[in-house]
């Protein structure tokens, strides 16, 4: 499976912003969808995930109410969009995907993508 993110790029705090990420190849070995980012100085963190059917979606408390992912079941692709946007959202974001129904974390992501870039100025 390949990922391939996009989207990135400069908002003001406040703004909205929307991730793409398109998977390509053996794509029905995938169970769930998501997406991590990582700050500068900081580990890399879960931000949001949906299964592959689409019924279930996951979210990082901090993103809450902000943020909502959801896919095209059509195109392979699946999204982030991002509103009411902070400085402190401001990271590499990565696009990722399970190939089994663990929690979406670090060490049961199967695939990853080229992470984009994401920067909210004050």
């Amino acid at each position: 499976v390949q990922l391939q993110a996009s989207g990135g790029g400069f908002v003001q705090a406040g703004g909205s912003m929307r991730l793409s990420c398109a998977a390509s190849g053996r794509t029905f070995t995938i169970h769930s969808m998501g997406w991590f980012r990582q700050a500068p100085g900081k580990e890399r963190e879960f931000v949001s995930a949906i299964s592959w059917t689409g019924r279930r979606t996951y979210y990082t408390n901090s993103v809450k109410g902000r943020f909502t992912i959801s896919r095209d079941g059509v195109k392979d692709t699946f999204y982030l969009g991002m509103n009411s946007l902070k400085p402190e959202d401001t990271a590499l974001y990565y696009c990722a995907a399970t190939t089994t129904a663990d929690t979406m974390k670090d060490s049961t992501v199967s695939y990853w993508g080229q992470g984009t870039q994401v920067t909210v100025s004050s």
